[in-house]
């Protein structure tokens, strides 16, 4: 259990990483497009080959185009909600959705179980999800809280869909490679950003002024979810998917040191308390 673990953990922080890079570009869509662009033209031959020499069933290839759909409404809210909210307050609350709801449906669906310490650990990460959401806060202004919500209801709209594909993608892992799913995947996040960027016209300005962090996000994007990939193989999904998201403690210190967000104080407590509830359900959950 020693190598899935290392693997999640290296997963989640690559995913934190390329997740600030993303939060700091000027057009969200484009670099996210950009970053995956690269990776998917690079795996195209891998998948090419494996489904050529081992053709799947009529089944298994409707099962990789819904991963493709999912991935690409995943990458169209994903673009939307870095455009609404901090790093420090999204992203925890992306991951942590599906955080909360992967090891419920590995318990209903998938036959796995989780232990009373696993469903105190699950309890507080909703804590933490709620103050970050704004529980506690004093807003009396009605725009105010409309423009605190929008953001959290954006980011908890991903981690559902990232819920949805994490559940697919176990499925396809029956049927095909990592490497090759990966590639998917790929075509399917670019698929979704595609019409943004093509209205945008702003591919060569993004390239301009962040040729180098699209570069390093084109290995962290795809290497990070790999690296899960690879450990789903070897685990069940609702012990090790949480391990994943300590990318959130991780990208929550990012957004408050580095881009100087707000109530970094506040977001760091609750970024710990989700660790926490992490810890209990894929350690001893």
């Amino acid at each position: 259990m020693v190598l899935p673990i290392m693997l999640v953990v290296a997963s989640g922080i690559a995913h934190a990483t390329w997740s600030l890079f993303t939060k700091q570009s000027k057009n969200k869509s484009v670099f996210l497009w950009s970053i995956m662009m690269i990776p998917s033209i690079i795996l195209l031959p891998v998948l090419i080959s494996e489904l050529w020499n081992s053709p799947l069933s009529g089944a298994s290839y409707l099962l990789l185009i819904l991963s493709m759909i999912l991935q690409a409404i995943y990458s169209w809210l994903l673009s939307l909600t870095y455009e609404l909210g901090d790093l420090s307050q999204i992203y925890p609350i992306m991951r942590g959705t599906s955080t909360l709801l992967v090891p419920i449906i590995g318990v209903l669906f998938l036959n796995e179980s989780l232990t009373t310490i696993g469903w105190i650990g699950i309890i507080c990460m909703l804590a933490g999800f709620a103050f970050l959401g704004g529980l506690g806060s004093r807003r009396p202004a009605a725009q105010s809280r409309v423009a605190t919500l929008r953001p959290v209801m954006m980011a908890l709209s991903v981690g559902l869909c990232t819920t949805c594909y994490v559940f697919v993608d176990k499925l396809n892992l029956q049927h095909i490679s990592p490497l090759a799913l990966l590639e998917v995947t790929n075509i399917g996040f670019v698929a979704g950003l595609t019409p943004a960027v093509l209205a945008s016209r702003s591919l060569k300005v993004e390239w301009y002024h962040n040729k180098k962090t699209i570069l390093l996000g084109a290995l962290l994007n795809p290497g990070s979810y790999f690296l899960f990939l690879l450990a789903l193989e070897q685990a069940p999904m609702a012990h090790i998917s949480p391990l994943r998201e300590i990318g959130t403690v991780f990208a929550t210190f990012l957004g408050i040191l580095l881009l100087k967000e707000q109530q970094g104080m506040k977001r760091i407590l609750c970024s710990v308390l989700i660790f926490c509830g992490i810890l209990l359900v894929g350690i001893l959950g």
